[in-house]
């Protein structure tokens, strides 16, 4: 296995108190070209990430001090670009549900492998778009959105998305008006070979749509495109016609 280059390396944060993981974890990450650091409760994770500049947060969510899902939307507020994991031992859809909702770009539940840990890092690592020059902003009635600034505007107002939110929008604004399949979406916002839980694509949608609609609650009429769902297919981003002019011709 390839070893990053050091001026590569990402630096990961384990968040986990349980000794035996905790350690297995961070010897595996050090062997494998990461920098990695070891915080055993919440707090001390939550310190590390705000101090210390972090790629990767792998947090267990059953901490002693703070609860995991607690501290996933904590660091998904301060850090929208971290590539953060769950691990878990708790298997449960609601469970899992939570943690992606809160934050998370994927979960593990335990015990795991460090081979399938390290191979979903790297899916989700080489996935992290470099930040184009060129693109031009789409225009879809009262939604822009920038590629090059990565920032989605309603109107004048900025809607804060997470990097897997903004990608997958991003993905359904360049195909709008056309059904885009659940597997392409996954290929291009996760990985072509990703084998994890597709329900990951659907907690990143409820989630965009309800950012989206939040934001467009501020508008007098807002005209925004509408993420419709493809049952036993995918998605498709249609902007309909603008309400205010929908009865121009009566």
């Amino acid at each position: 296995m390839r070893t990053t280059a050091p001026s590569d390396r990402p630096t990961a944060l384990v968040i986990e108190d349980d000794e035996t993981i905790g350690s297995h974890l961070q010897s595996g990450l050090r062997g494998n070209g990461y920098r990695c650091a070891w915080s055993r409760t919440g707090a001390a994770g939550l310190t590390q990430a705000r101090t210390t500049p972090t790629d990767v947060v792998l947090l267990d969510l059953g901490l002693p001090d703070i609860d995991g899902v607690d501290i996933a939307r904590s660091l998904r507020a301060e850090h929208p670009d971290l590539l953060l994991v769950i691990l878990t031992a708790r298997s449960d859809d609601i469970d899992v549900i939570a943690g992606l909702d809160a934050g998370a770009d994927d979960y593990l539940v335990k015990p795991f492998s460090l081979t399938v840990l390290l191979a979903r890092l790297r899916a989700h690592l080489r996935r992290r778009p470099p930040t184009p020059t060129d693109t031009p902003a789409l225009h879809l009635g009262d939604l822009t959105l920038d590629a090059a600034a990565r920032r989605c505007l309603i109107g004048d107002q900025e809607v804060p998305l997470r990097p897997k939110e903004f990608e997958l929008l991003a993905v359904l604004a360049r195909h709008h008006g056309t059904a885009v399949s659940r597997e392409d979406l996954m290929a291009q916002v996760w990985d072509e070979n990703w084998f994890g839980p597709t329900k990951t694509l659907d907690v990143t949608i409820a989630s965009l749509r309800r950012r989206l609609h939040t934001a467009a609650a501020t508008l007098p009429a807002p005209h925004l495109p509408a993420i419709t769902t493809l049952r036993g297919h995918g998605y498709r981003l249609q902007l309909t016609a603008s309400p205010r002019h929908q009865n121009d011709d009566s």
